[in-house]
């Protein structure tokens, strides 16, 4: 089997101080990748302080192995210093070929106790700063057509955790953003896809212990081998959801129920509810959610 290489490719990681990102930067740059590490440098819940320590350990390690990086320190939630990241890719390596938003915050509260501050807080993260980024970088992967984007998500943005509506919704927001992105970036012959980790990490610190114990076996390096596969040039899927945990990789997709047809006109709340189970009802004839084809509607 003929290795993955990254070799004369530009990634941009975010998050990338710790844990996952961490993972992803030392596994391309491993591989060949000239890799951008950015990590603001402050704890998980996101409540304060920057270092571009983080950063510029991961770097070291990257150099000592023989690779290529550069480190930022720069807040993905503010526009200007997440289009920093990009410059600085640009700079220092002449161009952007893969983005992984990879950053992130974890606060947990009950929905009735988060001020919409907090909230927002945790959009510009997760969202506005893989919207900043990747619109940053969008030239250069356009130009160099085969650009990749891989947007990390989260199976709560399906299943719900509890305690984390401002975490959920972000990931739910960026899961729209990535399928509209595929579908634009399509035609230019990017992927952006989606990834859902599972891994012991420092965004868990603040799970109970019987959370942190069933996920110890989940380390942030099985997680980096799929995620290699989704910014590699050979990635054969856009627009995808992937969710991986421990060994375990696989598909997560939206689908219809095969539900229920009636007349228009013979639709009432009444109809509704007495046939509620069979629209509900999954069965073989669910149909999966493709990508638009954007040059049938232009």
């Amino acid at each position: 089997m003929t290795q993955l290489r990254f070799d004369d490719r530009v990634a941009v990681v975010t998050g990338a101080g710790h844990g996952l990102g961490r993972a992803y930067a030392l596994l391309l740059a491993s591989r060949g990748a000239k890799v951008v590490v950015n990590d603001l440098g402050g704890p998980p819940d996101g409540s304060a302080g920057a270092s571009l320590t983080p950063a510029e350990e991961v770097v070291r390690e990257i150099e000592q192995a023989g690779g290529e990086a550069v480190a930022s320190g720069h807040d993905v939630s503010d526009e200007q210093s997440a289009r920093a990241i990009v410059q600085l890719a640009v700079d220092r390596f002449g161009g952007v070929d893969i983005v992984i938003n990879n950053a992130g915050t974890n606060p947990t509260a009950p929905f009735v106790d988060t001020p919409r501050s907090v909230f927002e807080k945790v959009l510009a993260v997760h969202l506005l700063g893989a919207w900043s980024v990747t619109q940053a970088a969008w030239p250069h992967l356009v130009a160099g057509g085969r650009g990749r984007v891989v947007n990390t998500c989260s199976a709560a943005m399906f299943q719900g955790h509890g305690l984390r509506a401002t975490y959920s919704a972000a990931k739910g927001a960026l899961y729209g953003l990535t399928r509209d992105l595929a579908v634009e970036g399509g035609n230019h012959g990017m992927k952006v896809n989606a990834l859902c980790p599972g891994a012991l990490t420092r965004m868990l610190q603040s799970s109970s212990k019987e959370i942190r114990d069933r996920m110890a076996p989940w380390k942030p390096e099985a997680v980096a081998n799929p995620v290699a596969v989704l910014a590699h040039d050979s990635c054969p899927v856009n627009g995808e959801t992937i969710e991986a945990r421990g060994g375990e990789v696989r598909r997560v997709y939206v689908a219809h129920t095969p539900g229920i047809e009636v007349a228009a006109d013979a639709l009432t709340p009444e109809l509704v509810s007495e046939r509620f189970a069979e629209i509900v009802a999954a069965g073989e004839k669910d149909v999966i959610e493709e990508l638009v084809d954007m040059r049938k509607h232009t």
